[in-house]
């Protein structure tokens, strides 16, 4: 059982009932589905980036840390930094046509 921590509880009006327990939902994190099912779509983004140009990833669909996982190799093998966050990696550069034939390499067949 998650241990009732105060900051999932703000804003919540509470019961002077003295056996009321409270609970919280818990958001589970969908499955990871296999490389040649998932959906990524490679972009090139420059807007609200400070004139940087940023090569994204979305689509995927899975668990947290495969994601990272994924962003982490995709980083390592392109040679430049990043991040992985709202479900979208963040690769520093212009590397779209690069990053489509590692997907493809790494079995991602429905990569764009």
């Amino acid at each position: 059982m998650k241990k009732n921590d105060w900051k999932d509880r703000l804003n919540i009006v509470y019961s002077t009932n003295p056996d009321f327990n409270y609970t919280t939902e818990e958001n589970e994190e969908a499955e990871t589905l296999p490389k040649n099912q998932q959906k990524l779509r490679v972009s090139i983004e420059k807007k609200g980036r400070g004139g940087k140009t940023v090569t994204l990833i979305r689509g995927f669909v899975g668990k947290e840390e495969d994601l990272k996982e994924l962003g982490r190799t995709l980083k390592a093998k392109c040679g430049v930094g990043g991040s992985v966050k709202d479900g979208e990696v963040l690769v520093q550069g212009e590397f779209k046509q690069r990053i489509t034939e590692l997907l493809k390499e790494e079995g991602y067949t429905q990569t764009r």
